[in-house]
């Protein structure tokens, strides 16, 4: 399994819109898990939940594609549950990590919120549900292979490293 093109893969898929969407199927083909309802399940999700700009969609995709190896199938099995939250916040961690390593923020990334992620990388956060602020978002390179079609790369390659270990 080549990570390096699982990101190249998620990057790709971005410029269709859609960050936790790009990063679930980039992770659900190269993994064979989950089917058209989970890709579908994520459609929301992108832009920091419904363009809200709150938690990173391409995070969020990359945790729903966990959820889809490491999760739970009966709500009874609490122990699956818990097991999960530790992959779950490593790839947290790492993702903040790789985010501050790839596009060379100064300071630690200390969230995972998108509005945060967006002032690290143009210097200001876009109102993506703003028709002109959404434009802005674009002109800045917002659908740019720097801007965050990157960030769906590194949760793709992140989420698919810990999916890869969770398999051995």
């Amino acid at each position: 399994m080549d990570i390096k093109k699982i990101g190249e893969k998620a990057l790709a898929y971005d410029k269709y819109s859609g960050c936790s969407q790009s990063v679930l199927l980039t992770l659900q083909e190269a993994f064979e898990i989950g089917d058209i309802e989970s890709f579908k399940a994520a459609t929301v999700l992108s832009g920091g939940v419904a363009r809200r700009g709150e938690t990173c969609g391409a995070l969020l995709g990359g945790l729903m594609a966990l959820g889809l190896v490491a999760g739970r199938k009966d709500i009874t099995k609490t122990q699956i549950y818990r097991d999960a939250m530790k992959p779950a916040n490593e790839i947290i961690e790492e993702f903040k990590e790789r985010l501050q390593m790839e596009f060379g923020f100064e300071k630690s990334l200390d969230s995972t919120i998108c509005r945060d992620i967006q002032e690290k990388i143009y210097g200001r956060h876009f109102d993506l549900r703003d028709e002109k602020d959404y434009q802005a978002f674009l002109d800045a390179g917002g659908h740019d292979d720097e801007g965050c079609p990157k960030v769906c790369a590194v949760a793709a390659m992140v989420t698919a490293e810990k999916l890869r270990d969770l398999s051995t």
